[in-house]
């Protein structure tokens, strides 16, 4: 019974220890962690709409499940949305900038689990795929050409965006 007994209490000591020092680390890394997502999340809303100076956070009812967050630019240059949407390999989280005309500013993309090489076509922020949207309304969005090969992840891309724009022009005629 000893033999049995003293190699389980080593073990779970041994657990226990490494429990308490990952919960610690964890503790301790977390502001970082969420303070370099929150830049990169700023540094992202510029990008796709370059003109803002400020961005303010809007709480607004009735948007699709599909919108996560949106800021409209505090100098009335338009909106930022964040929009996550199911591909062929998982979700897709992008952000788009839509000026106060209606029409795409910028897209990026923020996550993707896609099929790398084929999916990626879509997805990828070098690919050029999400630069096809720039400067589309939401009808011409909806009117871009899926990718031979990577249709199911440019449907969502495209899906996605079209989204962002939709809530976009929601969010204003309620601001307006």
């Amino acid at each position: 019974m000893k033999d049995i007994i003293k190699p389980v209490i080593v073990l779970a000591s041994i657990c226990l220890v490494v429990t308490a020092m990952l919960a610690y680390v964890n503790q301790l890394t977390q502001p970082v962690i969420k303070a370099a997502e929150e830049q990169a999340a700023a540094a992202a809303r510029s990008e796709v709409l370059p003109d803002a100076k400020e961005f303010i956070r809007i709480d607004a009812d009735g948007l699709p499940e599909e919108v996560n967050e949106i800021y409209k630019g505090s100098d009335n240059s338009g909106y930022v949305v964040q929009v996550h949407t199911k591909g062929y390999g998982g979700d897709i989280k992008i952000i788009c900038g839509v000026g106060m005309d209606g029409r795409v500013r910028g897209v990026k993309t923020l996550s993707h689990s896609e099929t790398s090489g084929v999916g990626t076509k879509a997805v990828d922020n070098n690919s050029g795929y999400r630069e096809r949207f720039v400067g589309k309304t939401k009808k011409e969005c909806a009117d871009v050409d899926t990718i031979t090969g990577a249709t199911i992840s440019s449907t969502a891309y495209k899906k996605a965006v079209c989204i962002a724009v939709s809530a976009c022009e929601q969010v204003r005629k309620v601001d307006a």
